[in-house]
């Protein structure tokens, strides 16, 4: 079962917090009527607990003070007057986020959420997104945030962030999706009206390499997977000149990266190809021969996995000029 949390801050809005609640309540149920087990435990998280009942509309509240760690946590969208202030008076949740995200929870925000999630620094160096009127603001709040206004979501590593208005329900389907498979997501896109098409939105993400690990002989075999990747050919042309076995090389790699080495340097080949696809007329051929690959099925097998669209559609939608 897949733990989740729902962050309850303080100003939050009604609306967000009850379409994700619907959502995944929704897919619990078709799980259950299918298995007899739910797929989600969602739990709704508090900074602290006032005079009320722990209760949020039947749903029983936690609070960060709890000891439990999560697997998706999910932080829904502010007020956006005065967010400045919203975030400050939520304070409490950035060190319980940086934790949960250090023990190996996926974050997501949703609109104006980005804000509270930015504030953590676990953005910094990503890509992400927002509501589209307070995307000015975001860029001179967080500059070391990869801002793509306008987006409907964005995915960087195990960090997620949508857009406003619908473009949060596009976050639930593609996290749906990524949690539970195809079969459920398209259930769920067809019962609450979302065009699957929109939500896919894998080609917005860009890989960025993590150098934030303290492992320096990973750091190294990093730097020679991206200065190289013509011409490597097997793991073990790279792994066979470091005094490490490979085994050992591949667990340190996955540890420090979240990659193992092979899908590191595809991701590192993938990246270049959309580059020449966004900034040159290349044909997919040259482009093949440009990044590594000698066999054209594997090179558009990958691309498609990665990408989330062949080479062709991804240049009609993003090549430049």
């Amino acid at each position: 079962m897949i733990k989740v949390a729902l962050l309850l801050p303080e100003d939050f809005q009604l609306s967000s917090i009850a379409n994700i609640l619907e959502v995944f309540e929704t897919v619990n149920s078709i799980q259950r009527s299918e298995t007899g087990e739910n797929q989600f435990k969602l739990q709704i998280i508090k900074q602290k607990l006032g005079s009320e009942y722990p209760k949020f509309h039947g749903w029983n509240i936690k609070t960060i003070r709890s000891p439990a760690n999560y697997n998706l946590v999910l932080i829904p969208a502010l007020k956006r007057e005065n967010l400045e202030f919203s975030v400050q008076k939520n304070r409490a949740f950035i060190p319980w986020l940086q934790n949960q995200f250090k023990d190996g929870a996926e974050i997501a925000s949703f609109c104006s959420g980005a804000f509270l999630f930015a504030e953590t620094g676990l953005l910094n160096g990503r890509l992400a997104t927002t509501h589209v009127d307070v995307c000015p603001n975001f860029v001179l709040k967080y500059p070391l945030v990869f801002v793509k206004p306008g987006r409907t979501l964005t995915v960087d590593w195990n960090c997620y962030t949508s857009g406003g208005a619908t473009s949060s329900f596009h976050l639930i389907i593609f996290l749906i999706q990524k949690f539970c498979g195809n079969t459920i997501a398209i259930k769920i896109s067809k019962l609450f009206s979302i065009e699957l098409d929109r939500y896919h939105q894998s080609y917005f993400s860009t890989f960025r390499p993590v150098y934030s690990h303290s492992d320096e002989l990973i750091k190294s075999i990093q730097t020679n997977l991206e200065e190289n990747y013509l011409s490597i050919r097997t793991i073990e042309d790279v792994t066979k000149k470091y005094p490490s076995s490979r085994r050992n090389i591949v667990r340190r790699f996955i540890k420090a990266t979240g990659l193992p080495p092979i899908e590191y340097l595809q991701n590192v080949r993938i990246e270049r190809a959309k580059e020449l696809l966004e900034n040159t007329s290349k044909s997919v051929s040259e482009i093949i021969s440009e990044t590594g690959y000698t066999d054209p099925k594997s090179f558009r097998k990958i691309f498609l996995k990665l990408v989330g669209i062949p080479p062709l559609a991804y240049r009609e939608r993003f090549k430049l000029g």
